[in-house]
C-alpha cells in the first residue's frame, strides 16, 4: 500500500503536469502576473486528497494535510483561503475529469448508463428537511424507498472509467440526463438502468447518439434473462467505487459545493480507474 506522502506526490505531480501543459486553465486569474507562493496544484492536491484519506468532508481533509504534512505545504493558507480558491478553480477541475485518463486504455464502445441517489438526509427526516430546496433539492423514489435530495447520473465505460456525470433533482426522469451523457460519446452499446425507456426513446437514443440501449424489458427469455442479470451486477460493481468515496455521505450546505465536491471525486476515481493513483 502506498504512503500519504507517495500519493501526494503522485496527485500532486499530476495537477502540476497538466496546468504546465495546459497554462490556458489558469485564465480565471485576473492578473497574468499573479503567481502566488500557494500553488493552484497545491490547492487541488489537498482536495483530491480526500478521496485517498478516506474522509467525508473537504474540511476534514485540509485538516489532515495541515495538521500532519505541514512540511509538504510551507505556504498553506487558512482554510477559508483554500476553500474560495479550491472552489474558483472549477473550470480546471473540469478539465483534469478527462486528462485523468490519458494513457488509459479503453476497448471497445460498451458503456454503463445508470443513475443513483444523493440524499441530503435520512427519511426520519422527510417531514422538515429544507436543506437545498432553493436549489432544487427534492423528493424522488428508487428501489430502496423515498429520498430527499438529488440524482447523479453516470456514463462509465466498462473498464470503470468515467465519462460523464449530471447533477439532478431528485424527481428527474432519467432519459432525459441519459440521452445527454450519451451523445458526449462516440456512439456503441449502453447497459442502461432506466426502467422501461420506450421505443421512441430507443430510436432517438440510436439516431441522436448512435447509441444502443440494452435494459431490463429485454430479457424476455431465460438467456437474455441471465445476461441482463450479469449486466446489472456490473452496473452496481461499476457504482461502487462512488459510495466509498462517500457520495452518499452528503455534508455540502449548497448545490455548489456538493457538485464541486462530486467532481473532485470524478477525477480521483478516474485516477485510480488508470492506475495512476493507488484506490
Amino acid at each position: 500500500m502506498s504512503s500519504i506522502e507517495d500519493q501526494l506526490t503522485t496527485l500532486y505531480c499530476f495537477v502540476d503536469d497538466s496546468l504546465k501543459a495546459h497554462p490556458s486553465l489558469a485564465t480565471w486569474r485576473r492578473s497574468p502576473n499573479d503567481e502566488p507562493a500557494f500553488t493552484d496544484a497545491e490547492v487541488l492536491t489537498i482536495g483530491l486528497m480526500q478521496g485517498s484519506l478516506g474522509v467525508a468532508t473537504l474540511k476534514k481533509a485540509y485538516q489532515m494535510i495541515a495538521n500532519n504534512y505541514r512540511d509538504a505545504f510551507p505556504h498553506l493558507c487558512s482554510y477559508q483561503q483554500w476553500v474560495a480558491r479550491l472552489h474558483s478553480s472549477t473550470g480546471i477541475v473540469g478539465y483534469l475529469t478527462q486528462g485523468a485518463l490519458e494513457g488509459h486504455f479503453m476497448e471497445g464502445r460498451l458503456y454503463v448508463l445508470d443513475s443513483k441517489p444523493i440524499p441530503l438526509c435520512k427519511p426520519v427526516r422527510h417531514g422538515r428537511v429544507r436543506l437545498m430546496r432553493g436549489d432544487g433539492a427534492f423528493f424522488g423514489k428508487n428501489s430502496v424507498g423515498w429520498f430527499f435530495g438529488f440524482k447523479l447520473h453516470l456514463i462509465i465505460h466498462h473498464t470503470g472509467a468515467l465519462r460523464g456525470s449530471l447533477l439532478t433533482p431528485a424527481n428527474y426522469d432519467d432519459r432525459g440526463p441519459g440521452l445527454a451523457l450519451a451523445r458526449i460519446t462516440s456512439g456503441g452499446v449502453a447497459l442502461a438502468d432506466l426502467g422501461s425507456p420506450g421505443k421512441e426513446f430507443e430510436a432517438t437514443s440510436l439516431e441522436e447518439a448512435d447509441m444502443l440501449l440494452i435494459t431490463p424489458k429485454h430479457a424476455t427469455d431465460p438467456e437474455r434473462k441471465a445476461l441482463i442479470s450479469s449486466l446489472r451486477e456490473r452496473i452496481e460493481t461499476t457504482n461502487s467505487p462512488w459510495a466509498e468515496r462517500f457520495v452518499d455521505r452528503v455534508r455540502s450546505r449548497s448545490w455548489n459545493g456538493l457538485w464541486y465536491t462530486i467532481k473532485l471525486k470524478r477525477v480521483h476515481l478516474n485516477l485510480c480507474q488508470a492506475g495512476r493513483s493507488p484506490a
